[in-house]
């Protein structure tokens, strides 16, 4: 399990961030606060607090090409 913070700020942004992490066969989700969702859920994205960064948080060891494609979004 590895976990990075990510900005999606438009809805572009939600849209190809789903595209990517669709293609991986692996848990993801995303916290803003105490709530918790899908990364794969369009809606459940757009139920978080989009303005703050998301921590994401991925079920896997092998994250690397996961992170690498998601490089775009994760702020430091």
């Amino acid at each position: 399990m590895k976990n990075v913070k990510i900005k999606l700020s438009t809805i572009e942004d939600v849209r190809k961030f789903v595209e990517i992490v669709t293609r991986y066969d692996m848990d993801i989700d995303l916290a803003s606060g105490r709530y918790t969702v899908d990364a794969k859920s369009i809606m459940g994205i757009f139920s978080l607090d989009l303005l703050s960064p998301i921590e994401l948080t991925a079920y896997s060891d092998d994250t690397d090409k996961l992170f690498g494609d998601l490089a775009p979004f994760i702020t430091k």
